[in-house]
């Protein structure tokens, strides 16, 4: 999946949290959002990079999108990952728990220590 831009995101988790959605209801669902004609453009640029499809139903365009939402987070995390820390999820992690405002309940520390346990047992 290509890059997407702060306003591409943005569109994207509307039609994640809608499930699929007209020019018109994505322009509702996200903040500060900019002109009819200029959602539509993001949505059809999104199409072209290969995020959404769409079908049409009279004359509106429904807009869904293509990857599920775990399977796009998963790329676009990897790519975050690969680009500043060098492909090097420890650092990646290490980075998001070093910070101060990292609240983690007792099962969330739970669920790290038994994917770590895992990979271990794996010789990953």
């Amino acid at each position: 999946m290509e890059y997407l831009s702060k306003r591409e995101t943005q569109i994207m988790e509307a039609l994640y949290r809608l499930g699929e959605g007209t020019v018109s209801e994505v322009l509702d669902a996200i903040p500060n959002p900019p002109s009819y004609s200029s959602v539509r453009a993001q949505l059809r640029i999104l199409e072209e990079k290969g995020h959404l499809s769409h079908r049409e139903e009279g004359t509106k365009f429904i807009y869904q999108p293509v990857a599920e939402r775990q399977a796009a987070a998963k790329s676009m995390l990897t790519r975050v990952v690969d680009a500043f820390f060098d492909g090097s999820r420890s650092a990646a992690v290490l980075s998001l728990m070093s910070e101060k405002d990292m609240n983690l309940s007792p099962a969330q520390i739970d669920e790290l220590e038994a994917l770590i346990a895992k990979a271990r047992a794996e010789g990953r």
